[in-house]
């Protein structure tokens, strides 16, 4: 047997030390010997790695190195390197990699994972070390029913194996669809198209005015968010970027269009809420952001491609479609999912659509009248009228016995506390907005073992809230919520791994929780 040399990454946290070795422990079955410290401060291990150094080195996630040589780097390592040379190609014409600059600190946005903000995304190595705790067979199928900006499934997509998505929100489809479909595009492509639509910018095509093609309502709204010149220039944008000849490169183009849309609107920055700040821009500017944006995407992608070579990708699925009733969008692989890997949305804690309203409305993915039904047909949306407030509450009256008993008393305190006190119309509301939330979550919980195989895997990376009800703070602690919901639905609870969140670097970091837990659930292994 060839005992080698292991090396874990530097500028990792506890909780990814711990995922470190038990994905370490899941991919090899012979024992791990730390060799400078104990198991909890070694920096190097030593393995029997039993004819498998190749594999572990292309699926290992939170290691450095399988093997002392410079070449025994992993293949994570260096697709995450490339995420550190965005301003420029790392790579020569022939495709082969110039001197990579191995990371020093955090790197979380290579390949197409840092093309659009969005709030509320967990990382993408957190899904690669899941897959491999589960085992997911190289030919497994993984779900994400909730699948947000896509990060799930990118990484399914890049292990090879085949994912599917759904989401509610219309730009979260789009990004997660073009996320993965972007994997594929290559680094000549990425290149002409950014220069083809720089050189369309130049000539300020009179012609563009693709926001007046818009429904008049949705023309109003637009105009009431930004200023006329800067519409100007996005129409001139969105002509540049219509003048690709690929659908993937449009795209891949439109989303970059996107992740400046509120930058260059009137929206006030950092604020979740829709509040109005009037900003004047120079001319050309909405025109150079943009540009600066695509430059630094495709970039990003192409020394990703480029480093990444020849290996075969996932298929992929994405659907508009309720995590509620998941198994009528995803019929043919009912009972055959390997593995269900999501991040819930919390409790009443954002305005999804609203966040989203200004990409909704200009790519033409949802117009503006739609907006308030759809916001309110989200898990987890804390907007509600007063009879939508009751109707809720009379539902979760009728259902309350589905929910374990620590939950209901959890919203029962809230509801006394709150009807028994002078407080605003929102703190009316979270009551009944958390009933609804662990009723629509078990109906979740209930399609997630549906979709499973007998025997197979779900992780739910949860995020906990806290309310103040009648003055007094409550603490809603979801995921042991969500974990005594998923045992009444006869999941097994096989573990929970407390992690601290990571400090997000996406323009909702205020709005950030403190921690998440995972949950790692298994399947009956019967039908």
């Amino acid at each position: 047997m060839t005992t080698i040399q292991c090396r874990i990454k530097e500028f990792i946290q506890p909780f990814e030390r711990d995922l470190a070795l038990r994905e370490m422990h899941a991919l090899c079955s012979s024992p791990i010997t730390p060799l400078d410290g104990t198991e909890e401060t070694a920096s190097v291990f030593s393995i029997q790695a039993n004819g498998r150094i190749g594999e572990l080195r292309k699926n290992l996630t939170f290691w450095n190195s399988v093997g002392e040589g410079s070449e025994d780097i992993t293949e994570q390592v260096r697709g995450e390197a490339t995420s550190l040379n965005h301003k420029s190609k790392t790579h020569s014409t022939n495709g082969r990699e110039n001197a990579l600059k191995l990371p020093r600190r955090r790197c979380l946005r290579y390949a197409t994972h840092g093309i659009h903000e969005y709030r509320g995304k967990f990382f993408p190595q957190l899904v690669r070390a899941l897959m491999n705790i589960a085992r997911v067979p190289s030919d497994g199928i993984v779900v994400d029913p909730m699948c947000g900006s896509g990060t799930a499934l990118v990484e399914a997509t890049l292990s090879g194996r085949s994912t599917f998505g759904l989401d509610m929100n219309p730009l979260s489809v789009f990004l997660s669809r073009v996320k993965c479909r972007a994997l594929s595009l290559s680094s000549d492509s990425l290149s002409s198209a950014c220069q083809q639509m720089q050189q369309a910018l130049r000539s300020r095509n009179p012609q563009a005015n693709h926001h007046k093609t818009l429904a008049t309502e949705d023309q109003r709204y637009l105009q009431r968010w930004f200023a006329p010149s800067t519409l100007v220039e996005l129409d001139q944008i969105h002509a540049a970027i219509h003048l690709l000849d690929s659908c993937a490169l449009r795209d891949f183009f439109f989303i970059c269009l996107s992740n400046v849309l509120r930058s260059v609107s009137w929206q006030k920055k950092d604020d979740l809420r829709i509040r109005k700040e009037v900003v004047d821009l120079e001319e050309g500017e909405v025109v150079g952001r943009f540009l600066k944006e695509a430059r630094r995407s495709a970039n990003t992608v192409s020394n990703f491609v480029a480093t990444r070579g020849e290996q075969t990708l996932g298929s992929f699925e994405v659907l508009e479609a309720d995590a509620r009733t998941a198994c009528n969008a995803l019929s043919p692989i009912v009972g055959r999912a390997d593995l269900v890997i999501t991040s819930p949305p919390y409790a009443t804690a954002l305005p999804y659509i609203e966040t989203d309203r200004l990409s909704l409305i200009y790519l033409g993915l949802l117009p503006r009248p739609d907006h308030a039904l759809r916001d309110r047909q989200l898990i987890g949306s804390r907007e509600v009228s007063i009879q939508a407030r009751r109707e809720y509450w009379t539902n979760y009256e009728t259902l309350r016995n589905l929910l374990p008993r620590h939950t209901r008393q959890v919203i029962d305190r809230i509801h006394d506390l709150n009807s028994n006190a002078s407080v605003g119309f929102r703190r009316k509301n979270v009551a009944a907005l958390l009933s609804k939330y662990f009723i629509d979550m078990r109906k979740v919980l209930i399609s997630m073992r549906q979709l499973l195989r007998p025997g197979g895997v779900a992780f739910l990376v949860v995020g906990d809230n806290r309310t103040t009800a009648g003055g007094e703070i409550i603490q809603i602690r979801t995921s042991s919520h969500l974990a005594a919901i998923a045992e009444s639905l006869d999941f097994r609870v096989e573990d929970t791994l407390a992690m601290d969140m990571l400090r997000s670097r996406d323009i909702f970091r205020k709005n950030s929780v403190s921690s998440e837990t995972i949950i790692k659930l298994g399947a009956p292994t019967s039908v």
